[in-house]
Order: C-alpha cells, then sequence, then structure tokens
C-alpha cells in the first residue's frame, strides 16, 4: 500500500504548469473553470511571450526552466504540457522533488521511459496522472457504459478512423514537432486519444500490424498509417489514421459491430452518435440524442472534467481515472505500432514479462 502525501482538505491545491504553448491554453481553462477548489502557483516556459503570456493570464510566478520553478515553488502538483520527449525526465524531477505530476499525452515517446515515469513516482509515493480528457466527453462515456453493460454481447469488430489534417506549417512552428525523439508521428501525437480507446472500450489487445509512410509533409515521423488489430477476446479491427485529408479536418470516429448492438461514432472529433442499435431497448438510449454535441475543437470539452477527477484525488474523495498505469496501456499499443511498421511483422502484446 502506497502512502501518498496526506489528503488536501482545508486550502485550495496549488498547481504548476510547465510549457506554456498551445494545449497549456485547455489548461489553463480548465483550471479557471475550477477556481474554487485551484490556485496556479508557477507557470514555466523557455520561450519570453509564451511565459509573459501565461503569467499575465494566471496571475502566477514565472520561471524559464523547471530546476527554478522546483527550487521555489509551493505546488502540489506540476502539469507537464512540454514536447512529449521531455515528459520522462521532467516528471521524474518533479516526483524526486516530492511533487505529484499530471502530464499530457503521450506520457513518453519510448515504452522504458513510460515504465521509468510510473516507477519514480511509486519511489516518490506521489501521484501520476496522464490526461486522456476524451474519455469524459458525453458520446464516449455513453459507448463505455453500454460495453460495461455488455448490451453488445460478443464484439466481432471494431474501426477506427482519424481522417484529419496537419499542414506544413503546423509542423514548421517548433522545431520538436514531427520528430522521433520530441514528438512522434500521426498515431503518437494526433490520433493518441484514439488509440486509447482501443484498450479502454475494447479490452486487452493480442497483436497488430501495423503500415506507416511518410507520404507528403516533411517530417520524420508518419502522417499516414493503417493498423490491423486483434483483441484477447477474439474480436478483429482496424485503424486508420492520417493528416493529410484535404482541405480539412474530417473525421474521428469510432464503429462498434457487436452480436447484439452496432454503434457509430463520429464528427470532426467523436463527437455525434451517428448509430445507435441495440437488441435490448434502455432508457438511457433516450438521452443519445443529446450527448451530440457542437465542437470547434479536436480536443473536445473534456479537460475540465478531467480536472474534477485530479481535484478528488487530492482532496481524498476518489481514485484516479487514467493514472500512469492506465496511460502505458496506451503506449504499449503505440510502440507495438512502431515495431509493427518498423520491423514488417506482427507484434504480441504484452512488450515486456
Amino acid at each position: 500500500m502506497r502512502h501518498y502525501p496526506p489528503a488536501i482538505t482545508d486550502r485550495k491545491i496549488r498547481f504548476a504548469l510547465v510549457g506554456c504553448g498551445r494545449i497549456a491554453q485547455n489548461h489553463f481553462a480548465a483550471m479557471e473553470k475550477h477556481a474554487d477548489y485551484i490556485e496556479i502557483v508557477d507557470v514555466c516556459d523557455i520561450d519570453p511571450a509564451a511565459l509573459a503570456a501565461a503569467v499575465e493570464r494566471t496571475g502566477a510566478k514565472g520561471h524559464v526552466s523547471l530546476d527554478d520553478l522546483l527550487a521555489t515553488t509551493t505546488a502540489d502538483i506540476v502539469v507537464l504540457t512540454t514536447p512529449s520527449g521531455l515528459h520522462p525526465n521532467q516528471a521524474i524531477q518533479i516526483a524526486e522533488a516530492g511533487l505529484h505530476v499530471m502530464t499530457e499525452k503521450p506520457m513518453a515517446t519510448r515504452w522504458h521511459d513510460g515504465l521509468r515515469m510510473v516507477e519514480a513516482c511509486d519511489k516518490a509515493n506521489v501521484r501520476l496522472f496522464v490526461v486522456k480528457q476524451n474519455r469524459r466527453n458525453a458520446t464516449l462515456q455513453l459507448l463505455k457504459q453500454a460495453v460495461e453493460q455488455k448490451r453488445f454481447g460478443r464484439i466481432y469488430m471494431v474501426n477506427v478512423n482519424v481522417f484529419w489534417t496537419r499542414p506544413q506549417s503546423y509542423y514548421d512552428t517548433a522545431a520538436w514537432r514531427g520528430t522521433w525523439e520530441f514528438d512522434g508521428g500521426a498515431f503518437m501525437n494526433q490520433a493518441s486519444h484514439y488509440v486509447d480507446l482501443l484498450d479502454w472500450l475494447i479490452g486487452p489487445v493480442e497483436s497488430v500490424q501495423a503500415y506507416t509512410a511518410t507520404l507528403e509533409r516533411d517530417i520524420e515521423v508518419e502522417d499516414t498509417g493503417v493498423i490491423s488489430i486483434k483483441w484477447r477476446s477474439g474480436a478483429l479491427g482496424s485503424m486508420n489514421v492520417t493528416m493529410l485529408t484535404y482541405p480539412k479536418n474530417l473525421e474521428g470516429s469510432i464503429t462498434i459491430i457487436g452480436e447484439k448492438g452496432t454503434v457509430r461514432v463520429g464528427g470532426v472529433a467523436v463527437n455525434e452518435i451517428q448509430h445507435w442499435e441495440f437488441e435490448d431497448k434502455r432508457p438511457e438510449d433516450e438521452s443519445v440524442k443529446e450527448a451530440s454535441y457542437q465542437t470547434t475543437s479536436v480536443y473536445g470539452f473534456g479537460h475540465p472534467l478531467y480536472y474534477h477527477n485530479v481535484i478528488e484525488v487530492l482532496k481524498g474523495n476518489a481514485e484516479p481515472e487514467t493514472d500512469g498505469r492506465e496511460g502505458l496501456k496506451s503506449l504499449e499499443l503505440l510502440i507495438a505500432t512502431y515495431l509493427s511498421a518498423r520491423d514488417g511483422k506482427r507484434v504480441s502484446l504484452p512488450l515486456d514479462y
């Protein structure tokens, strides 16, 4: 049994954030929605303009390095919205300072780095949260409930599509984008929340066979790829991903075909329940119409809901919905995908025994 720091019940939880770029704005917005429970005390970025904007927005103390932040911070938890390849060493440094860690996806770009993060947080007796905000979207919550209630019966086939676009200008905004070391490709970066659905919704994966390609963008990593998947349950499926859709984001979808049910959740970012049909009828089927939502962002509306769980965990009222070990499940699938594509062979899970 791990002995985490005492629950925080008599004051606001103090947050620090490292990496004040694009996705950090979603985190600031989520923290602001929970202002009754959260205080932002420190922000950090090596870019002076990004740091200045974050300081102005939050009123927090600004830092140009993580070392500087950790030397003086009063935070209980540090949020990492830095390039993915930086997450492991930063998370380990924060854990060794005795603070909880929340990291954006993917938690790491290499399998052994993900394991190191979990081990370091275990050793330091601090929490490791991995952001999987899409799980909190209303459409996917309904789908998860249907799977848990076994309404599909035996699941036969699953298909996931991520047909988005990322122009060359997107990758050119920062030198780390599109690199193996810091970013990962279309699967690991843009589609990682969809890879997460493969295990979270359907269950443990037995093996994968993948092809990836860099067809158009001037980057190290893939802009397009496909995976064939076999689950331990016997279900078969596929995932198709490209960042080359003309002229804009088209679809982020999952289709599940089972013995007693068929469901398709589509839209630009799994935000529309487009087909919902089961042998048994239930009252919650009426809420399907309300669950679909309009989205202007592929990030959805899950960040504030994700933060709610983190707050409740640190107050001692809940267990983490997505901790480090849960984060490892999608990282393992991602690494298996890349190994399969690189070596031209089927890769079985688990990767390590």
